[in-house]
């Protein structure tokens, strides 16, 4: 008898569940921070700032003044013509290359600059065949030294853009030294 009165209860209980199930509203939640979390402002006043200097406490998130991310060197040198004939006395960071860093910047040129000035750097690339550019020119005809090469591929000059959000500092010296030596073929 007793396994008939439980038997019942069990079918009751599930049916219970079932009937009480409203389709047009969710059913409940078992763990409802797993479903509604607790966001946090990255500003917002809170617990973790309570003193009398909490502004000052918040702006303490940002970096320091002057402090600059790791690996990154300052270029001073401002986007001006003045800028372009300072720049033409710098040397290149770069001592010796190696042959990987060789072909890096073989590969560094071939990908972002031979599309206008050329595989030779005579200013004959293919956007300059199909005349989608003029006036492109070979490196022999400018005063090109690494320094100014590096220059404008950092600011850009006249119809060529920067080239800063692409190449790295480090492959901007790279693709310079390249110039230099597509510049001493020529």
């Amino acid at each position: 008898m007793k396994k008939y009165i439980f038997q019942s209860f069990a079918v009751l209980s599930v049916f219970g569940l079932v009937g009480c199930q409203d389709k047009s509203e969710p059913n409940y939640q078992f763990f409802p921070n797993m479903y509604h979390s607790a966001g946090y402002e990255t500003y917002a006043e809170s617990d973790a700032f309570n003193s009398k200097n909490a502004l000052k406490d918040q702006t303490a998130q940002l970096p320091v003044e002057g402090s600059i991310k790791r690996g990154y060197i300052p270029y001073e040198i401002p986007n001006t013509p003045e800028g372009l004939e300072i720049s033409r006395s710098m040397i290149s960071p770069l001592d010796t290359l190696s042959v990987k860093e060789v072909e890096k910047s073989k590969e560094l040129y071939t990908i972002y600059c031979s599309v206008c000035h050329g595989e030779q750097g005579n200013g004959q690339g293919s956007l300059v065949k199909s005349e989608k550019f003029l006036g492109v020119p070979s490196y022999k005809d400018r005063p090109v030294t690494s320094g100014s090469a590096f220059h404008v591929m950092t600011y850009g000059l006249n119809s060529m853009g920067s080239h800063a959000s692409q190449l790295s500092q480090h492959e901007r010296w790279l693709v310079a030294d390249y110039v230099m030596q597509l510049k001493s073929k020529l």
